[in-house]
């Protein structure tokens, strides 16, 4: 078998763990940034096998300059996507907000 067996590449911005629908990004993130052992990625993710997290990462460190930036991209992407959010949020959001405000609001004169 294949290291690149183990993922679906949907695109060049979309790599996924075979059979599932988690990203590549989702298991090196927890890796890489919070440094959690494989076995706890495992545990984290029911869908995707100890297995699974072994062969991430080991395609990471395989081909750490592509992944690297793909991961840069994913992390501009999510950056992007949030200030979209957040400069037109949701019509409920924009309600939810409006009433957290006035319950604190009454809270405080209460």
């Amino acid at each position: 078998m294949l290291l690149e067996d183990y993922f679906d590449f949907l695109s060049s911005d979309d790599i996924r763990i075979k059979g599932t629908r988690v990203g590549i990004e989702s298991v090196l993130d927890e890796y890489l940034n919070f440094g959690k052992s494989p076995e706890a990625i495992a545990e984290q993710f029911s869908t995707i096998t100890l297995e699974q997290v072994h062969a991430t990462i080991l395609y990471y460190l395989h081909n750490k300059e592509m992944v690297d930036k793909y991961i840069y991209d994913w992390i501009e992407y999510t950056k992007q996507a949030q200030q979209k959010y957040d400069e037109n949020p949701p019509a409920f959001v924009v309600r939810l907000l409006k009433l957290k405000e006035k319950c604190e609001t009454t809270k405080v004169t209460q």
